[in-house]
């Protein structure tokens, strides 16, 4: 929490994620797979263009003119495929809704959305937090190489890392989202691959600052 808090005094409130529905966030979530936010809001955009930001909307779309809506995230034929197989999981197992799945518990509601080609656990848990209000904190590059940083990299596996985040964090659904939107911003600024240490607000607390 000590490390949140220096976050927090610096960034503030991200905003963190930006969307206007949770069908949207969940696409955004399947479409930033492998590629930068800015790719992913011109394929939402485009999709935005024509109204199609609905599941079905886009099980009425052609693969190819899906494919090419989405063409600016990379990987678009694959991504069109995991769309679609999502879309059809929202009309066909959550009653064309994806607030279904913030009926149920947590794990089952993770494990229905694992089950889906192409959603692993940082998307699925990506899905869980910000559309689906589950108190479950996402596990990214940023947040393992943060961690790391600190002296906190307990594992490489991603559910332990997570258990040991979350047992050392109040259960809490706004700071979960506000935290790791602050851990991706640090790491854009500050915690890079090649870590540039000066100005970053947790660099009192850092095991590895300023080591060239």
């Amino acid at each position: 929490m000590a490390i949140y808090r220096y976050l927090f005094n610096r960034y503030g409130d991200l905003k963190w994620w930006p969307a206007e529905s949770a069908f949207e966030v969940a696409i955004g979530a399947i479409l930033t797979q492998n590629t930068s936010w800015r790719n992913v809001e011109r394929s939402i955009e485009n999709l935005k263009k024509f109204e199609l930001l609905s599941p079905e909307k886009i099980l009425g779309l052609d693969f190819s003119e899906l494919a090419n809506l989405i063409r600016p995230s990379g990987f678009y034929n694959q991504k069109a495929e995991r769309l679609i197989i999502f879309s059809r999981f929202i009309l066909e197992e959550c009653n064309g809704d994806i607030k279904y799945l913030n009926k149920l518990e947590t794990a089952d509601a993770r494990k229905r959305l694992l089950l889906l080609k192409g959603v692993g656990p940082e998307t699925a848990d990506s899905i869980l937090l910000y559309a689906c209000d589950h108190t479950i904190f996402v596990i990214d590059k940023y947040t393992m190489r943060m961690f790391n940083r600190v002296g906190m990299g307990w594992s490489e596996k991603y559910d332990i890392f997570q258990k040991n985040i979350m047992e050392l964090l109040p259960h809490d659904l706004n700071i979960y989202r506000h935290y790791h939107a602050l851990i991706v911003e640090n790491s854009k600024n500050y915690c890079r691959s090649k870590p540039f240490c000066e100005g970053c607000p947790i660099a009192k607390i850092c095991k590895k600052i300023y080591i060239k």
